[in-house]
C-alpha cells in the first residue's frame, strides 16, 4: 500500500469542494503506477492508495476509509469482480470503477452496478469521466427513490418514476419523458442512471436511459439497433447493444421456482 500523505494532501479543494480518497488494485505494477499517476492529477482526488491483489484491498478497505475503489479484473486470486461482490455486502460499500484490458465482463459489471467500466489504455479524459460518475453517484440530487420533485413556472410538481419512459441528457440536466410530457431536472443522466438501474433503467447511448418496462419493441435493421418506447423509436449505439440485448434476455428468461 502506497504511504498515505499528510492531512493537509487531503483537504478540501478549490472553493471547499470535497477530494476523494481512493484505492487502486492491479496485480501488474506498471498499470498499477500508471493509473495512480493519472488519477493523482485529478484535481478532485485528494488521496491514491494503491495495492497489487483484492485480498489486500479487502483488508485496506476494512480498516481505511475509501471514497472509491479503481480495479482491474483478471488478477490472480481473487478477481476484480470477486473484490465487488464481496464489498456489495458492506453496509455501505465504496462505488467500483473497473479498469480493464477486457470489454467482455462488461456485463457482469454491469449486473454489479459498477460505477463505470474503463477500457486500457487508459486515457486521461476518460478517467476523469469515471471520476466525474462518482460525484455524481455521491452528490445529493433533488431526485427520490420513487419521485421526481420538477418545477414549472414556480410550481413544483412530483413525477412518478414508474411513469417515465426514457431520460435524454442535456448538459448537466436530464430531461424525464413521460406520456405527458416532458421535465427538465438538475440532475445527469449518469447520476441517475447509477441511481436508477435497479428500478429497470438502462443506458442504451451515450444521451438516453431507457425504462425496460416501457421497451415494447426491439428492432434490428442492418446492424442498427433500436427500441420502440410508447410508439418513439429510439437509437440504440453500437457499444450498447450487446448489452441491451442480454439484459432484456435474462429479464423474459422464466425464473425457476426452488
Amino acid at each position: 500500500m502506497t504511504p498515505a500523505p499528510p492531512p493537509s494532501d487531503r483537504a478540501d479543494g478549490p472553493a471547499g469542494t470535497h477530494r476523494l480518497r481512493v484505492l487502486v488494485v492491479d496485480d501488474e505494477p506498471p498499470a498499477l503506477d500508471e493509473l495512480g499517476w493519472l488519477l493523482g492529477r485529478h484535481p478532485r482526488i485528494g488521496e491514491v492508495l494503491s495495492t497489487d491483489s483484492a485480498a489486500e484491498a479487502l483488508r485496506i478497505l476494512q480498516e481505511e476509509d475509501v471514497d472509491a475503489v479503481f480495479s482491474d479484473i483478471r488478477m490472480p486470486g481473487l478477481t476484480g469482480l470477486d473484490l465487488a461482490r464481496v464489498l456489495a455486502r458492506f453496509k455501505a460499500p465504496p462505488p467500483v470503477v473497473f479498469v480493464t484490458a477486457h470489454d467482455e465482463h462488461a456485463v457482469d459489471a454491469f449486473e454489479l452496478n459498477a460505477a463505470d467500466y474503463v477500457l486500457k489504455p487508459v486515457r486521461e479524459e476518460r478517467l476523469a469521466e469515471a471520476v466525474r460518475r462518482i460525484l455524481d453517484a455521491g452528490a445529493s440530487p433533488s431526485v427520490a427513490d420513487d419521485t421526481i420533485a420538477v418545477e414549472l413556472g414556480g410550481v413544483t410538481r412530483f413525477v412518478s418514476r414508474a411513469d417515465v419512459l426514457y431520460v435524454e441528457a442535456q448538459g448537466d440536466y436530464a430531461r424525464l419523458h413521460t406520456l405527458g410530457g416532458s421535465h427538465l431536472v438538475r440532475t445527469p443522466l449518469s447520476a441517475l442512471e447509477d441511481q436508477w438501474a435497479d428500478a429497470g433503467f438502462v443506458r442504451i447511448h451515450r444521451s438516453l436511459l431507457v425504462a425496460l418496462p416501457h421497451v415494447s419493441e426491439v428492432r434490428m435493421d442492418a446492424g442498427r439497433c433500436t427500441v420502440v418506447v410508447a410508439g418513439q423509436e429510439l437509437a440504440v449505439s453500437r457499444r450498447h447493444t450487446r448489452e441491451l440485448r442480454d439484459v432484456l434476455v435474462r429479464r423474459a428468461r422464466p425464473r425457476v421456482e426452488r
